[in-house]
């Protein structure tokens, strides 16, 4: 398994803005908290679009790509990606961009919610970590011992998939289910012997040299990110098709990011309050590696293997269809969402 070293410490002071930062691949969460109505573009249609903190609105903004709209976009924030997701289904949202785990539990909870775009990246944010100092050098070895993860996460999933590939279960560990915030407090106060969390939190913690990667989620989890919309949005034709220039324009915006990592860092630090070194690491080991892949079969059956890992725990109360989630009308020519990510300019 893969092994990091931890870099050069910074102050624990550090830490303090990741308390403030959820992300879509959170699981359950606070309601929106939304910073009033922003509104770009003119005409008379408007795309209601719901976001979060330092997402769509900021990197199609610092890409130049919210110029010449003929259209509105009306933003909405959210803690994470569950909130926005019941934002959709409730019709108060058109689209929104979250993590691989949410619509999973949206589904399972019966959205109506289509998955109409997605990104692949590479999975090396998504990690088990430990205390710099820990004496646990394998994902074996985690047998028995106290791991803080977010429930229903993509960091859960990713968990259970790396104590799989170890031979382990769930149930060979002690899961201590904690949000961000409490676990980043468990994980530096000694109360957990291990962690399993995403970008940001894992750069964060790397950056501060408060801990080291015992394994990542490259090559166990899917890496997709999606924008999903509401089918009611989508029966509307000039709504569908303001949702089609809009996924143009994330796409671009995301070709961006891998051109420019470093003035993304900015903006991304800038926006969220994340120490700068910290937002470079994450983009470059995250961000910038995503590539738009078409909503196919694969992606599909990779998310089905999500929901029924999640219904087989009893977190989803029954089994779901994913292919009844998903809208392919956007793909186009988009290469196959089993496309490699992106590789690091610099690398």
């Amino acid at each position: 398994m893969r092994r990091r070293p931890a870099p050069p410490a910074l102050l624990p002071l550090a830490l303090l803005p990741l308390a403030l930062l959820l992300t879509a691949c959170g699981g359950t969460s606070s309601a929106e908290t939304s910073a009033g109505s922003r509104t770009d573009g003119k005409g008379s249609l408007t795309l209601d679009v719901g976001d979060q903190k330092g997402g769509s609105e900021a990197v199609l903004r610092a890409a130049g790509e919210l110029k010449d709209l003929d259209y509105k976009i009306k933003w909405s924030t959210f803690t994470s990606g569950p909130p926005l997701l019941e934002a959709v289904n409730a019709k108060a949202v058109d689209i929104g961009g979250v993590g691989n785990t949410p619509p999973v539990f949206a589904a399972g909870a019966g959205s109506k919610i289509s998955v109409v775009a997605a990104w692949h990246g590479t999975s090396k944010g998504e990690a088990v970590l430990v205390p710099k100092n820990s004496p646990l050098k394998r994902p074996a070895e985690l047998k028995g011992r106290s791991i803080a993860v977010a429930q229903g996460s993509s960091a859960h999933y990713q968990l259970i998939a790396s104590l799989a590939e170890a031979g382990l279960k769930l149930t060979d560990v002690k899961v201590k289910y904690l949000q961000p915030a409490d676990a980043l407090a468990a994980f530096t106060g000694g109360k957990v012997d291990a962690w399993a969390v995403w970008d940001p939190y894992t750069s964060q913690v790397l950056e501060a040299g408060q801990g080291r990667i015992l394994t990542d989620g490259d090559g166990v989890v899917n890496g997709l990110n999606f924008q999903v919309a509401a089918p009611g949005a989508l029966e509307d034709g000039r709504k569908a098709a303001a949702v089609k220039d809009y996924l143009a324009r994330l796409r671009r915006a995301q070709d961006w990011v891998h051109d420019h990592p470093e003035a993304w860092a900015k903006v991304w630090a800038k926006d969220t309050g994340l120490p700068y070194d910290v937002a470079l690491a994450s983009v470059k080991r995250t961000n910038a590696s995503r590539v738009a892949v078409a909503v196919d079969q694969p992606l599909v059956a990779s998310e089905q293997r999500i929901a029924d890992t999640f219904t087989g725990l009893g977190l989803i109360p029954r089994r779901i269809d994913f292919s009844s989630f998903v809208d392919t009308r956007f793909n186009g020519g988009l290469p196959p969402s089993t496309t490699a990510p992106r590789v690091d300019k610099e690398s």
